[in-house]
């Protein structure tokens, strides 16, 4: 991190203005400079006279005891710090309802329109807007809640400041903390936030608007396209397998094994039921669909760092599920050719341990501006060798539930879980009529261009203010 430089050196007199803090975050290169450019704007306001609601606006909460459910009824969705950053909100851990609704974490609850901020650990700071559809989430101790007053601002506006390269250095100037980052409501409080016209923050509000709501779509279409994936096979009652309130995988016995494994995991009993279920109707095993197409992990290589002019981004397990992308930047040259996909590839995090909340066996569509990334050898590259089935058709069967749990039970290996080859090509895979199949692929590509679509319009937001800033900086 570059703190100073020959024709840059810190001042005696900005200490006085960062609070006196003698660790690098407020002195970043970059950093300072857009703040000094920011105090040139005719006129800027505290962030915090421009929220309303609990605490002033922005908030966290109180540390407490969490008690997780399964069942819809008596429990709500829980947003973590990582949970923020996910485009697919289905598998969300569940908060007790009657802690959630309780006095003490009542206000926890998401508004849309609020703006998100990780307030601890590594990646402290990160920021995400709430969507129309998340206004039944609870979230974290652990994330920030800035709730703009609509009599002063708009949510839109607010928020695009605040994702802006302006609002990072910023929000990113305020994290305190060593091993442990931390930013509490106190130190964003007084961020200046430019104010223009009302004509220019409506139109960067309602693109910002209009991005949250193909979001919403996105995900709305992606739940709609597994659900009738399910019904078209004759398979409803899969659309909600309820595993947690099955009879747990213990004292089993297995009548015959081959040498193809030992593992009693892979004879679990749960499992062995949904892949008796998904054989009951006309299908074909995955191995014979991917025939001809991809059914392995990537090639391992030597990451080469390179300047994003000239090189590709990474994307790691737990960034391929994220609304945007995150990831390093490597040499396409130094590295093997099936980094880069083929359209509607999906992705199959392979690599991995058990936990609930953990992305290994969830899978990924790989699609649209996501194929001019590169991703890393973690994943099962599953590409269909069948034309008469779409990658799109096999993902809404693939970011299923059932797909999760059939997939975790193929698992091999010690701390650090993998499929088992032979039995990964030996999943069943319903076939619905070509019918259906194409009505299904087709809600799957509508939810991906909404996505792609939902990007643009945020990056004109942040091109709109980005350019009003700067020209009023002179």
């Amino acid at each position: 991190m570059k703190v100073t430089s020959l024709t840059n050196p810190v001042m005696s007199d900005w200490f006085v203005g960062q609070g006196l803090r003698l660790d690098a975050s407020p002195y970043v290169s970059g950093s300072l400079e857009d703040k000094k450019a920011l105090e040139r704007l005719k006129e800027t306001v505290p962030l915090v006279s421009l929220t309303v609601g609990h605490n002033g606006g922005i908030f966290n909460g109180p540390m407490f005891r969490r008690v997780y459910l399964t069942d819809p009824e008596h429990s709500v969705p829980f947003l973590g710090t990582k949970d923020m950053m996910a485009a697919d909100l289905t598998g969300l851990p569940r908060l007790r309802k009657a802690d959630a609704e309780s006095v003490a974490l009542s206000y926890l609850r998401l508004k849309p329109g609020m703006t998100l901020i990780s307030c601890s650990g590594f990646n402290a700071g990160r920021r995400a807007y709430v969507r129309p559809d998340m206004g039944e989430c609870w979230s974290s101790q652990d994330t920030l809640k800035v709730e703009p007053d609509p009599e002063k601002i708009k949510s839109g506006y607010l928020y695009a400041f605040l994702l802006s390269r302006f609002g990072e250095s910023l929000v990113r100037g305020s994290v305190y903390g060593s091993a442990v980052k931390h930013i509490e409501p106190h130190h964003i409080a007084g961020l200046p936030v430019p104010r223009f016209d009302a004509e220019l923050e409506g139109r960067i509000h309602l693109l910002i608007q209009q991005s949250a709501r193909l979001r919403a779509c996105h995900q709305s279409a992606l739940v709609a396209a597994t659900k009738d994936f399910f019904d078209s096979n004759g398979l409803s009652e899969l659309n909600d397998v309820k595993w947690h309130q099955q009879r747990r995988d213990l004292g089993f016995e297995v009548e015959s094994v081959g040498p193809a494994s030992l593992r009693a995991l892979n004879f679990a009993p749960r499992a062995r039921r949904l892949i008796g279920e998904l054989s009951s109707v006309p299908g074909a095993t995955l191995g014979e669909i991917c025939a001809g197409g991809s059914l392995q992990t990537g090639s391992r290589f030597k990451r080469i760092d390179a300047d994003p002019s000239h090189g590709v981004r990474l994307i790691g397990q737990r960034q391929s599920f994220w609304i945007r992308p995150e990831g390093r930047w490597i040499s396409a040259d130094q590295a093997p050719e099936d980094i880069h996909l083929q359209d509607e590839t999906i992705l199959v995090a392979a690599r991995g341990t058990f936990g609930e909340n953990e992305v290994y066996s969830r899978s990924a569509f790989i699609t649209g501006t996501w194929l001019e990334h590169a991703y890393s050898q973690d994943f099962v590259r599953l590409v269909s060798g069948d034309e008469e089935v779409s990658g799109a058709y096999l993902f809404a069967f693939f970011r299923s539930d059932v797909s999760f749990r059939i997939l975790r039970s193929l698992s091999v290996g010690g701390k650090q879980q993998e499929y088992h080859p032979r039995l990964l090509r030996e999943v069943p895979i319903p076939l619905a009529p070509p019918a259906d199949r194409a009505r299904i692929a087709k809600t799957i590509r509508y939810a991906y261009k909404c996505r792609d679509r939902a990007d643009v319009l945020e990056d004109k937001a942040l091109a709109l203010l980005t350019t009003a800033i700067e020209e009023a900086a002179g």
